[in-house]
């Protein structure tokens, strides 16, 4: 694993950045000139070979992308989507890719998914039914806390099939039999109960609960990747404030309690960058990655708290006052940290990946 970004991350960092930094208005929700300008860069695109209208690249890029749409605070829809395209182009056949990869790929679809419990991202036995009849596939059940599914044109889910396995199908958003049921979130994010009375549905991809945990960890190490960005996001707003802001007569970045504050923030970033940064490699190699992914998330959901905390703390009373926007980072370091399972859930993770809790890495079903 690189410890140090090589050029081509750099390059796509800072392209991403600029894009983001002129597309983005933070606390607003996906805009149609976002949309075009990540698909015109081939960022929708990352990951997935040029044959199915992708950028090709590899999971390490969508990480890279993620940390600077934590620092942008980028809308959730787009990860959703990025996501949804990894699951099809990891696990779907060859002609699921040719349906679903291009459409995806291009911003034609905007996607979500519900692949595990939002609770833990370890629990992924899927909670709806599917069956085949003369009409095609059609699902049934619910799925709660579903990021963003207003403004997702189809979702990508885990049924279970009469044979007894797993199978990942992609539902229409629009189809009279998908109702959807707002629940409540922090900081002005959408997740919602969707329900599916025998929705038509078409198949994505073959999942076993191997291949549901290697796309739930991705999901939470791309999120610790988020967070990191939130946190970079945060340090260098808190940087230029603590310069400009005066007290005594001097700025309050000379004083040494204000310098050991920053500090801390910063060491608390750079463990947790390293940290995800090596859940997504490790994933990208095709491996589970439960320890990995554990400690990646436990790196950043503990340094999101501490340096959102640090940061409002620095800024005073500015830090407490809508007008300045911190809020909003600290806002999507509070939802982010907590989707999937925080810090104290993943360290049940890791317990059971090193044999401590008697437990193994066995997926439990949902109550």
């Amino acid at each position: 694993m690189r410890l140090i970004p090589d050029s081509d991350e750099r390059d796509l960092a800072s392209m991403a950045r600029g894009l983001l930094a002129k597309e983005c208005r933070p606390g607003e929700r996906v805009s149609e000139g976002l949309w075009k300008a990540l698909s015109d860069t081939g960022i929708l695109g990352l990951g997935v070979p040029v044959d199915y209208c992708g950028s090709a690249g590899a999971l390490d890029d969508v990480g890279v992308f993620c940390a600077e749409a934590g620092r942008a605070l980028c809308p959730t829809l787009v990860h959703s989507t990025l996501l949804a395209t990894f699951a099809i182009n990891t696990f779907g056949t060859e002609a699921q890719r040719e349906r679903w990869l291009p459409p995806l790929t291009s911003g034609v679809l905007r996607a979500t998914t519900a692949l595990w419990n939002p609770r833990d991202a370890a629990v992924v036995m899927p909670v709806l039914r599917a069956e085949s009849g003369a009409v095609g596939w059609r699902v049934g059940g619910a799925a709660d806390f579903v990021l963003d599914a207003d403004l997702a044109d189809v979702i990508v889910v885990p049924a279970s099939v009469p044979s007894g396995k797993a199978m990942g199908f992609v539902v229409a958003l629009d189809d009279p039999s998908v109702t959807l049921e707002p629940l409540a979130m922090m900081g002005g994010y959408q997740a919602f109960r969707v329900t599916f009375d025998n929705a038509a549905a078409d198949p994505a991809a073959t999942f076993d609960t191997e291949a549901l945990r290697r796309v739930g960890n991705a999901w939470v190490s791309l999120l610790s990747l988020d967070l990191v960005g939130v946190g970079e996001g945060v340090l260098a707003r808190t940087v230029e404030y603590t310069t400009l802001r005066h007290q005594f007569g001097r700025p309050i970045a000379s004083f040494q309690a204000a310098q050991h504050l920053v500090a801390n923030m910063h060491i608390a970033l750079s463990a947790a960058r390293l940290a995800a940064r090596s859940g997504i490699f490790w994933i990208a190699k095709g491996r589970l990655a439960i320890r990995e992914t554990a400690v990646a998330r436990m790196q950043a959901a503990t340094a999101a708290k501490l340096i959102t905390l640090d940061a409002h703390q620095l800024h005073g009373g500015m830090g407490y006052v809508t007008e300045t926007d911190l809020h909003l980072w600290s806002e999507r370091a509070r939802v982010l940290s907590t989707l999937g399972g925080g810090a104290d859930v993943a360290a049940g993770w890791l317990e059971d990946e090193m044999g401590l809790t008697g437990r193994g890495t066995e997926c439990q079903p949902t109550a």
